[in-house]
């Protein structure tokens, strides 16, 4: 725009240049907060396209908007003749002094930034973090939630998860059981195994492959000690637990096979002589 071929006021004229570098300035911020919005929307788009978590990719989009109008903000306050040197020079000191402050909260951001971009763990998915355990409910930058199997709320910091040994056990989509069974010495231990093994084998949720198993875990100072292994369907683990405890009682009961109960016997000393 030029001032010089348009009639303005002669009080106007000495203000010519400066008002045309603010209505620059107002037309870079325009384009540049249109460009912003659209680069949000392309970086989303291209995100979802590569199957990019869906909290991942909208603060990816988020800080590419910020980007394009933190540069766009500097472009107008140099069209305005601001030093955007130095600014730029006070924003990074001021960057690294909040920096510095919450690197706590910067670490947990950068650990929810490793969790949403490898995914060692979904929403719905059962796991252990930090000596956590539950159901995942949400995973944020800073914190991620989960919800234990009496119903609690456990937030977890990110920082933390990333720097323990994390444990997904729904991850393959199915879950080992292990229902531990003691039984008196004096019974056929070839029988009970099978027995254990029958008893799985005959309900419905139970893996066929990998099928169960019944073994010997130990020897202990009253019985025999087993232990029934067999595979379920993640949402059928423990309606199938719960199921084949009921039935081994059941069965041991109906077979006559001894279940030892630990017990104390106090013998009294003779004081008659």
């Amino acid at each position: 725009m030029n001032f010089e071929d348009i009639p303005l006021p002669d009080y106007i004229k000495p203000y010519a240049p400066m008002i045309s570098r603010m209505l620059y300035a107002l037309a870079i911020l325009i384009v540049g907060w249109m460009l912003s919005k659209w680069t949000q929307r392309l970086v989303k788009t291209m995100l979802s396209r590569t199957r990019t978590e869906e909290s991942l990719a909208r603060f990816l989009s988020s800080i590419a908007q910020y980007v394009v109008l933190a540069a766009t903000i500097i472009a107008a306050l140099n069209q305005v003749g601001v030093q955007t040197t130095s600014l730029v020079a006070i924003l990074a000191s001021a960057g690294l002094a909040v920096g510095l402050a919450l690197q706590g909260s910067l670490s947990n951001f950068a650990s929810g930034v490793m969790i949403l971009g490898f995914r060692p763990f979904m929403l719905g998915d059962v796991v252990e973090l930090a000596g956590k355990s539950g159901t995942v409910d949400d995973i944020g930058l800073f914190m991620t939630r989960l919800v234990s199997a009496n119903n609690e709320v456990v937030l977890v910091p990110n920082g933390t998860i990333t720097s323990d040994i994390i444990i997904n056990f729904t991850a393959r989509g199915m879950r080992r059981l292990v229902i531990d069974v003691r039984v008196g010495y004096g019974e056929d231990a070839r029988r009970v195994a099978g027995l254990l093994e029958e008893i799985a084998r005959g309900h419905e949720f139970c893996l066929e492959d990998p099928g169960p198993s019944a073994v010997i875990s130990a020897f202990g100072p009253t019985s025999v000690e087993f232990q029934l292994r067999a595979y379920a369907k993640n949402n059928e683990f423990w309606p199938l637990t719960n199921e084949l405890r009921l039935r081994i009682f059941e069965t041991l009961n109906e077979k006559n096979i001894e279940i030892p109960i630990n017990q104390i016997l106090v013998h009294q000393a003779d004081t008659s002589r």
